[in-house]
């Protein structure tokens, strides 16, 4: 994992609307979160809502409100660091599958979820949890990065 600062100066916004999303707000560090990935092209953190344990979201630094409207090779990239992320999660949660979905209706800035799962039901946005501790996000945090090690 490359140990990069993406400040709001270097990131380009590609036609979310005038103000910051939530997660460049998160990137910049304006709002805490509980990253496992960061390098000059996205960053990868804990959902604040997870289905499951070890529930991650890969996304471009950059701001993209869809991501069918990315550069070829950015979703390149987002789609190979989401393996790297469902492997790492797959060897610290020993989850049935590794679930991934790309919906883009919660925040308006392309995000692709990364969820260790052991049936289809869990992956449901129904089954988010309301909040988490913030602990139990850095438990799972911590189990997915020494998975990458």
């Amino acid at each position: 994992m490359a140990a990069l600062y993406v400040g709001p100066s270097a990131r380009r916004r590609l036609g979310s609307g005038p103000m910051p999303t939530v997660f460049s707000r998160i990137i910049d560090g304006e709002i805490p979160g509980t990253f496992v990935w960061r390098d000059d092209r996205c960053v990868v953190f804990m959902s604040i809502n997870p289905m499951a344990r070890g529930h991650a979201l890969v996304v471009p630094i950059d701001e993209l409100d869809h991501w069918v409207d990315g550069d070829p090779e950015l979703i390149a990239h987002l789609f190979e660091v989401t393996r790297v992320i469902g492997v790492a999660q797959r060897a610290a949660f020993s989850p049935e599958r590794v679930g991934v979905i790309i919906a883009g209706y919660e925040v308006p800035h392309a995000h692709i979820h990364v969820i260790p799962t052991d049936s289809m039901r869990q992956l449901s946005f129904e089954n988010a949890a309301a909040s988490v501790d913030p602990a139990e996000l850095e438990s799972a945090a911590a189990a997915i990065m020494a998975a990458m090690d």
